[in-house]
């Protein structure tokens, strides 16, 4: 028989052996409990540091992320509105070149 083949075999063998051993630990409290407190853990770390460096950008005066997506959605709105006025001018520069031509 082929030596990749026998390889192929043996390395089948051990993977689903493996699999399952692994997937019966991985759903066992023992691991599930520890992973997501450390999950949990890690999640508030990271919630803290982002108060504080939106805090530090506030104090030196910059603009955070909050501020600069509101900023950005009130320029999308104006930008909007704008649009809408200069179809509704250009509609109605076509109704008067229209009634000057009869």
């Amino acid at each position: 028989m082929d030596a990749w083949a026998e390889w192929k075999k043996s390395f089948d063998a051990w993977e689903g052996a493996t699999a399952q051993y692994l997937e019966h630990w991985l759903r066992s409290p023992l691991v599930l409990l520890p992973a997501g407190a450390m999950l949990t853990a890690v999640f508030k770390t990271k919630a803290a540091g982002d108060q504080a460096l939106e805090a530090w950008w506030s104090l030196v005066g910059l603009p955070t992320r909050r501020d600069q997506e509101r900023s950005l959605h009130a320029l999308n709105q104006l930008q909007s509105r704008i649009l809408d006025l200069e179809e509704a001018l250009a509609e109605l520069k076509a109704r008067q070149g229209h009634g000057t031509q009869r």
